[in-house]
């Protein structure tokens, strides 16, 4: 979890400082996502998909939920 002002300050940027934080982000890590042997890095996007399938999921699901109200 993010500390309160660090939230804060994220609030406070447009949307392009994010975006430009993001990519920033990226650009400095993609790297090591790629390092090591093929099966660690397979295992690695096979994580990222499964985050990415949850995170989707409880979208969905919340989603959902406020159209059935």
């Amino acid at each position: 979890m993010l500390h309160p002002e660090t939230l804060e300050a994220y609030r406070k940027m447009t949307p392009s400082e994010r975006l430009n934080l993001t990519l920033d982000m990226t650009r400095e890590n993609f790297r090591r996502l790629l390092a090591g042997p093929p099966d660690i890095v397979a295992r690695r996007f096979e994580v990222l998909r499964q985050q990415n399938d949850e995170r989707n999921r409880r979208m969905l699901t919340a989603i959902a939920r406020t159209r059935e109200s």
